[in-house]
């Protein structure tokens, strides 16, 4: 069978994405195949996209990655943990934009009962990151956080993960519509990317690198902790001795990194949330959603950081 899959030919804007049509994939060894329901759109795709250098750099033809949720339509060799007809979440490295997905079981999710869709697309990546990010800071109660793009897709979730581990955030946000959504969801402070920010805090976490990390380093207190899980910047900084010096660490994260070195600690923290999200204490947002064949428009609102929590594509 003829499917469609979103890809792209040559590096560019948004209009490089274009529809393709391409066989059915086949579930292989240890995986299945998913026909989802949503595509959850990320925003390190769009650096792909553009062509940056560095971390970003993809060979051609290109399809992004994306959580699929949807439901099981064939098991591939060795697969015993899922059946037909499950629903199940998955992040997909590449290919995700597509009427059919081959999925790695290893680090698939099942849905609970009930859940919508946009909440089940934070359970298999954006959700795991964010609690992980925030334990390798090791924040605890009574503390304060500084999140750096916390409308984001992980930031909006550490925010309320904070709040639910007892701790002070401090949201960092690029206008005034996204300092009303982060306060909405607990935040006690919110400052904008070009306003001073607040010294003294304990934990800082940040996935834009670049200028944005030495200011967060800048902001700890003594003994503070900074975590760093991405460089949506594109630009990983040299960090001054005197950051070390004044008693302040700097941590890097990867989820792969963690799943291989952590497999069990990783699936725990699968679990966690899903129990929170099933359990209404973790919130996901859904910005907008786009038909399959409009994934341009998707990726445009990601290019104008103008999203409030996730971006998501139906096929």
């Amino acid at each position: 069978m003829i499917v469609r899959l979103v890809r792209l030919h040559a590096y560019g804007g948004p209009e490089v994405l274009q529809v393709d049509e391409v066989p059915t994939p086949e579930p292989g060894p240890g995986q299945v195949l998913v026909r989802p329901e949503v595509i959850a759109v990320n925003f390190a795709d769009t650096k792909i996209r553009a062509g940056a250098d560095g971390i970003f750099t993809r060979p051609l033809p290109y399809s992004p990655t994306g959580e699929v949720v949807g439901a099981v339509t064939a098991v591939g060799p060795g697969v015993e943990s899922f059946a037909v007809g499950d629903r199940v979440a998955a992040l997909v490295g590449e290919g995700a934009y597509a009427d059919f997905v081959a999925v790695d079981t290893a680090w698939a999710a099942l849905v609970p009962p009930g859940m919508d869709a946009a909440s089940a697309t934070v359970l298999p990546m954006l959700g795991p990151v964010a609690l992980r990010v925030l334990r390798m800071g090791r924040l605890a109660a009574g503390e304060t956080v500084l999140v750096q793009s916390a409308a984001g897709g992980v930031g909006h979730l550490a925010v309320q993960l904070a709040k639910v581990l007892g701790a002070k955030v401090v949201g960092v946000v690029g206008s005034a519509t996204k300092a009303d959504f982060v306060r909405s969801l607990g935040a006690d402070e919110v400052v904008t990317t070009d306003a001073e920010w607040p010294t003294g805090v304990d934990v800082v976490v940040d996935a834009v690198g670049g200028s944005s990390l030495l200011r967060g380093l800048d902001s700890l207190a003594p003994l503070g902790r900074a975590v760093m899980y991405g460089a949506a910047s594109g630009e990983i900084p040299d960090v001054p001795s005197r950051s070390f010096f004044g008693l302040r660490s700097l941590t890097g994260f990867g989820m792969l990194a963690w799943r291989e070195s952590r497999p069990d600690d990783a699936r725990a923290d699968v679990a966690e949330v899903t129990r929170l999200v099933a359990d209404g204490q973790l919130r996901v947002a859904q910005h907008a959603t786009f038909a399959l064949t409009d994934a341009a428009k998707a990726h445009q609102v990601m290019d104008e950081r103008a999203n409030l929590g996730r971006v998501l594509l139906v096929p």
